[in-house]
């Protein structure tokens, strides 16, 4: 048989198959992250982020402003990464990629910038007695560089942050949905979840959720 019989005959098979079992090609990479800093530069980014966060401001205002059941207590959950703190330096200088390392680094240096809109949400729920929780993919090693970096940039007040379990099999998605269901048993009205990711939000046990544009990456 000659050397080449069987390359032949895999390229032949390949041929035969049915178009359209072949994907689409995607997007190119290089094609894919110039439309994520033109998105990011030309301010659309902060724009929506901003229209989100009006949105749930102002419905947190009504919320507020209706009377409160016997015995009700009122929580709100916040997301940390890109929903009250942004990455934008880190994420950019490294080029939209993820080396755990690196961002356990960044984590560390505790640098990242409050994202001004969604604060006015949290100053509002904090100066009108609303509870506030932070749930995050983030470890509890991180906690202590964390949590002072929430209060260097103003997020000074909240009730608990709830950090991912290293190693734990779970996904973020169940994680943060569990988490939200135990504050529901512990008595706990969320009345708002705000966050960047459809796995901050994914469950029922909020009254209104609010989604904030992430096109940097994608958590389940």
């Amino acid at each position: 048989m000659p050397k080449r019989f069987p390359a032949l005959l895999a390229l032949a098979v390949v041929l035969a198959l049915p178009v359209t079992q072949f994907a689409v090609p995607p997007t190119n990479l290089s094609t894919a992250k110039r439309a994520v800093a033109e998105y990011v530069s030309s301010g659309e980014y902060g724009r929506e982020v901003a229209a989100v966060a009006l949105k749930a401001n102002k419905y947190l205002a009504k919320r507020i402003a209706k009377p409160a059941k016997p015995n009700e207590k009122r929580a709100i959950v916040f997301d940390i990464d890109e929903t009250t703190l942004s990455n934008l330096p880190h994420i950019m200088a490294h080029d939209y990629g993820y080396v755990p390392g690196v961002w356990r680094r960044w984590v560390a240096e505790g640098q990242a910038r409050a994202i001004v809109p969604v604060q006015l949400v949290y100053d509002l729920a904090v100066k009108n007695g609303v509870t506030v929780f932070f749930i995050t993919g983030r470890n509890p090693v991180d906690a202590p560089a964390t949590e002072r970096n929430l209060r260097e940039v103003g997020y000074e007040s909240w009730s608990k942050i709830y950090y991912k379990p290293e190693g734990d099999e779970i996904s973020t998605a169940a994680f943060k949905r569990d988490t939200r269901r135990q504050l529901i048993a512990e008595g706990y009205t969320i009345i708002a979840n705000i966050g960047d990711q459809d796995s901050d939000l994914t469950g029922d046990a909020a009254e209104r959720i609010f989604k904030l544009p992430n096109p940097f990456y994608i958590v389940k």
